[in-house]
This record gives structure tokens, C-alpha cells and sequence, in this order.
């Protein structure tokens, strides 16, 4: 390819887009190895998977969009969202807690987006100034970096792990943490922290009650000491329904501001909400931005900013997926056979993540920390070897920045040893 191609006519920007998806691309050379006749392992895809290898649906989200009614499929929503999706956006964020935040006098706001990719977008666009750094763990969603760039804003980042295997904090190293955002604040008068938390994509890590207590802490001290510098914690939440406790954060939250916790008005939490994954509607783009503050003009102001930026981006998120679940949720019945369908798929999850582990120690295979969700990590200088040689034995995993994402989420069960004794190989 002729890289000065389009010269005349793209920007810089757009000249720097170069080389395919890293996870997709794998994907294809497994697809590829399928094709060729080989009993191949996918571990490469973001997206659950039956047993049988076939896209794992939740039903009964599945049955309530086939009987939307044809105009809640074919007409626009509204630019922010429909108004019974906001609500159950607030709901699907923040969880029991809700009720009582309010209580607090915690305001909330929300935007409907395409996807957690949406909430993502908003958030870049507006909470950072262009040429800001972010600031992410050392291990994170590689798309973040486009997110960000695409904004003309940097990245910063901080250790996934502590050294110290006597911290407190285990998952979480919170010194690095505070290094990192005192440096930041130093530099920058608007400081936003993207965590994914719980199950972080790509390890499936989730953070301990402590280890939220300690973020929180740390993000809540430093805006009080900085008061001319806004703060924003975004709380990627595109897998938290499937972790052992998927509203950690509004609970951590709660008894933080319980406690008498200063929150400053230079201090916001947003959540960014992907139905992808907990509602299984990847395609149909459905998410939305969530964010508290406890003055109620910083949250007006924000679905303001929200609204003109979707309506200047993509018009309005799609409204057949907006008006399926937040019906369905509507009521106690269809909350609870959702909730049902999701458990089933969670276990799917769970019992894969405890064989690889289990296997993985019988064949001293190193796996990283792992809790909850789609992933899990082996950390390594040389990522690209591990995943070579894996794929010498037709299995495919995706090596990333310091490591192999291995997609729980894809392999069948039957197929978990496979994953462990290729790593036990790759690593001889």
C-alpha cells in the first residue's frame, strides 16, 4: 500500500488510521484455521458463545424485540433517549443503591448511546480538554487509545498490579495510582480516570470492597486538594452485570458519602453502559453515559452537553433496544426472567474461569488474577511468541500490550484443558 495515498485529501489524523483491529484479525486466522479443516480453539472474540459454539442470546430480550411493535422499531428516539430507558439506565448503573443516593441528595443524569463505545465517545469529548492525558491502567481495551486520540487527547497510566504482594489492596496499585494522578493534576487543570471495574477487559480482574475504597479515596482527596482542577472518574461498566457484585461501585459509593466523605463540586462519576453483552443485543448498539454529582445544575448541564454532542455525532441511538428492555424491565416478571437467562449465561462463565484456573495450576501456567467476566490474562515480555505458538497447536488467543487475552467467553468448556496445556507449551 501506498501510504502517501490520499495526502491531498485526508488530514493527519485520518493518515495515521494504519493496520487492521489486532483482536479481529485474530479472530480471521482462526476462522481460517477452521476452514482449512483444523479442530481449532477460538479464544480470540469479545462476544458469549454457547457451549456449542454458537452466540449465547438471552431469550427472553431476544422474544420481547421480536414483538416490538413495527414503529418502535422504524421511528427515531429521541436525541437523549427515551425517557423509560434513562430511568432504567440510572437503575442498571447504580443498582439497590439507587433509592438511597437519592435519598443523599445525589442528582443523576443519563444519555442513551450506540453501545458502551458511545459512552466512551461522550466522555472524551467533553470532560477532557484536547491535549489532556487520560489516565488508564498499563493493562486496558486497546479501542480506548483510538477513543482518545480520536479527541486529540493523550494517555497516562499506572500499574495494573502492586510490587508489593503484602498490599492491602491486592488488585490495585494505589501508590502508582496516586503518583500518576498528582503528576497529572500538576499539569492539567481537568483530570478523567477510565477504569474498568468489575471484570476488567483484558484480565477479568474486579477490584475488592478495600480496593474501590482506596480509588474512590484517593480521587475524592485529591480533588479536594485541587480545587481548581476537575476530577472525573468513568466507571466502564460494559461487563459488570456478569460479576459476583456488579453495583460494587454505588455501594462503595454510598458509604462513602455516608461516612461524611467531602465530594467537591470539582468531583463527577460516570458510568459507561453497554447492553452488548449483559442484554446479548451486541448489534443493535445500545448503552448509555450515567453520571452523578450532588449539584443538580453540574448533572443539567451535563445532559445538556450530552444531548447536543449525540445529536452532533450519530443524531439519536438506536430506540428498538431502548424500548425492548426498559418494557421488559418494566415489569417484576420480565426483570426476573431476564435475570434468570443472565444467571444461566453467567455460569457459563464461571465454570470455564474455574477450569482454566484449576488447569492452568496443574501445568504452572502463571494465569494472572481473575474474577469475573468475559477474559482472562496471561501477562508476558513476548505476547505475540505465546500467541504463535498456541497457534501452532489450533489455538487462538489475542496477544496485547504485556500479555495474551484469553476469551473465556468463547471457548467451550470442553475445550478450556486445550487452552491451559497450549500456554504450558507456548511457555517451555
Amino acid at each position: 500500500m501506498n501510504h502517501d495515498a490520499g495526502a491531498g485529501l485526508l488530514n493527519s489524523y485520518a493518515q495515521s488510521k494504519v493496520g487492521n483491529d489486532t483482536i479481529f484479525g485474530w479472530w480471521a486466522r482462526y476462522q481460517e484455521a477452521v476452514k482449512n479443516g483444523a479442530d481449532a480453539v477460538n479464544g480470540t472474540i469479545g462476544a458469549l458463545l454457547e457451549d456449542d459454539g454458537t452466540l449465547a442470546i438471552n431469550k427472553v430480550v431476544d422474544e420481547a424485540i421480536r414483538a416490538a411493535p413495527p414503529v418502535e422499531i422504524a421511528a427515531y428516539a429521541p436525541l437523549k433517549g427515551l425517557p423509560a430507558f434513562l430511568d432504567l439506565a440510572k437503575t442498571l448503573a447504580l443498582g439497590d443503591h439507587r433509592g438511597a443516593m437519592d435519598d443523599c441528595g445525589i442528582s443523576m443524569t443519563a444519555t442513551a448511546t450506540p453501545g458502551g463505545s458511545g459512552a466512551l465517545f461522550l466522555a472524551a469529548a467533553n470532560f477532557a480538554n484536547r491535549g489532556d492525558k487520560v489516565l488508564l491502567r498499563d493493562r486496558h481495551w486497546g479501542p480506548y487509545k483510538g477513543f482518545l486520540s480520536g479527541c486529540d487527547l493523550d494517555s497516562e497510566v499506572y500499574a495494573l498490579l502492586p510490587k508489593n504482594d503484602d498490599s492491602p489492596y491486592p488488585f490495585v496499585d494505589i501508590e502508582d495510582f496516586k503518583a500518576k494522578l498528582a503528576s497529572l493534576c500538576s499539569k492539567q487543570d481537568k483530570v478523567m480516570i477510565w477504569l474498568n471495574d468489575p471484570a476488567h477487559n483484558p484480565t477479568g480482574l474486579s477490584l475488592t470492597p478495600a480496593g474501590r475504597m482506596a480509588v474512590l479515596e484517593a480521587v475524592m482527596e485529591s480533588a479536594s486538594a485541587n480545587e481548581n482542577v476537575g476530577h472525573t472518574l468513568l466507571l466502564d461498566s460494559a461487563y459488570h452485570l456478569y460479576a459476583e457484585e456488579p453495583h460494587g461501585w454505588s455501594q462503595t459509593i454510598l458509604e462513602s458519602v455516608e461516612e461524611g466523605w467531602p465530594w467537591t463540586e470539582n468531583f463527577l462519576i460516570t458510568f459507561a453502559l453497554s447492553l452488548s453483552k449483559s442484554h446479548t443485543i451486541y448489534g443493535l448498539r445500545t448503552g448509555a453515559l450515567v453520571s452523578i454529582h450532588p449539584d443538580a445544575e453540574v448533572t443539567e448541564k451535563i445532559d445538556t452537553v450530552m444531548g447536543v454532542t449525540g445529536r452532533q455525532t450519530w443524531s439519536a441511538a438506536p430506540r428498538v433496544a431502548q424500548y425492548t428492555v426498559s418494557e421488559m424491565h418494566a415489569s417484576s416478571e420480565g426483570g426476573e426472567a431476564w435475570g434468570l437467562e443472565r444467571d444461566r449465561l453467567q455460569s457459563l462463565l464461571v465454570n470455564r474461569r474455574n477450569l482454566l484456573k484449576e488447569s492452568c495450576e496443574k501445568l504452572n501456567v502463571p494465569l494472572n488474577p481473575t474474577h469475573d467476566g468475559f477474559f482472562a490474562w496471561l501477562e508476558h515480555d513476548e505476547p505475540q511468541k505465546i500467541a504463535e505458538a498456541c497457534a501452532e497447536q489450533d489455538v487462538y488467543l489475542v496477544p496485547l500490550t504485556g500479555g495474551v487475552r484469553i476469551g473465556l467467553c468463547a471457548v467451550p468448556l470442553e475445550h478450556i484443558p486445550r487452552v491451559a496445556e497450549a500456554l504450558a507449551h507456548a511457555l517451555k
